[in-house]
């Protein structure tokens, strides 16, 4: 998820907190596949928490969008702790800033960098690693050092394209207009590749709503197309995450969610991203703003729309923001309510 700056994405007591954490940390460690075991998708008749993920990068990825915003000191929390913290079972590491470091060169250590991340995850459900990172940086030559993760760590899931319109211009005619990180052709090659790894392995992809909704009335971000079309090849991919890069935009996620599954593929999964922080307006997600996108991201989850939902990130959790306080608690309430519709 594009963070970089300047680009355009009553109170418990603190035992009962923790004892909630704990406890959701044990059930997602009971809850991991073996290795012989599909890993890629939740049981049919699952909890909303086992429907949460986080979304993370490395701790302090994104110290420079909350100096830009007032919030000073940074933060220290890594994926794991993000995950921990939130109560939720399942998260998406996401490269960034060249972090975690790729294998290649790494092989004189005890465990490379990527295996001292995977480490780490051991305890979660699943498990979903970049090839394209943040930024729509990476490509095919992450996919090797990622599925070798995957062929060793029996909850590691899939793989995350993320930021995957890149390379933006404006046309004569006054369109916006970019590439996908990844080619088509690339994207099925990858794809048969992970047949390799033995277990069904799925692959998610970044939408943000001024990529896929043309009639949108929020004039900043602009909307920016993609060629080829992005219709005609989101066939290709098992999840597709849509994110609402410019929170005064949330008010029209209705808006947004059935613009995208006007151009889904029939079956396709979806994925509903919350942001905690505000990237495009440098300030905490309002909590208003943040209330709004948990129900209806529930009431979608018990209706069948949306199969996932994702919190960004671990990065911002632990600076003060009441939006990030906000969704712990929500998750504390619903995470254990039972959904028994087939995703």
């Amino acid at each position: 998820m594009t963070r970089l700056s300047g680009q355009s994405p009553s109170r418990r007591a603190v035992p009962s907190s923790l004892a909630v954490a704990i406890a959701a940390a044990l059930v997602c460690a009971a809850g991991r596949l073996p290795a012989e075991q599909p890993a890629a998708a939740a049981p049919p008749d699952a909890t909303v928490r086992d429907r949460l993920w986080i979304f993370t990068v490395l701790a302090g990825g994104d110290d420079d969008s909350l100096e830009l915003g007032g919030i000073r000191g940074g933060s220290r929390m890594t994926p794991a702790e993000g995950a921990f913290w939130l109560g939720v079972p399942n998260l998406l590491l996401i490269r960034s800033h060249e972090t975690p470091a790729l294998p290649g060169g790494q092989r004189w250590r005890a465990k490379t960098a990527f295996e001292q991340y995977a480490i780490s995850f051991q305890p979660l459900q699943r498990v979903i690693w970049s090839v394209v990172g943040s930024g729509g940086k990476g490509g095919m030559n992450e996919l090797s050092p990622a599925l070798e993760l995957a062929r060793k760590y029996p909850n590691f899931t899939g793989i995350y394209l993320d930021d995957f319109i890149i390379d933006a211009k404006k046309q004569a005619d006054g369109r916006v207009v970019g590439r996908p990180a990844l080619g088509p052709d690339e994207i099925a090659r990858a794809k048969e590749q992970m047949r390799a790894v033995g277990r069904p392995m799925q692959t998610w992809v970044t939408l943000y709503t001024h990529e896929i909704n043309p009639s949108r009335t929020i004039a900043s971000p602009a909307f920016r197309g993609c060629e080829p079309p992005l219709a005609g090849f989101l066939s290709l991919f098992d999840v597709l995450t849509l994110w609402t890069w410019n929170s005064d935009e949330l008010p029209c996620l209705k808006e947004n969610l059935a613009a995208l599954e006007k151009i889904a593929p029939k079956g396709a999964r979806i994925a509903l991203g919350l942001y905690i922080w505000d990237f495009h307006n440098r300030k905490p997600i309002p909590v208003e703003l943040m209330e709004h996108q948990c129900k209806l991201g529930l009431e979608w989850l018990r209706d069948g729309r949306i199969h996932d939902m994702i919190f960004l990130a671990n990065t911002v959790l632990d600076v003060g923001l009441p939006s990030a306080e906000f969704s712990r608690q929500w998750i504390q309430k619903v995470g254990d309510e039972r959904l028994n519709r087939q995703p």
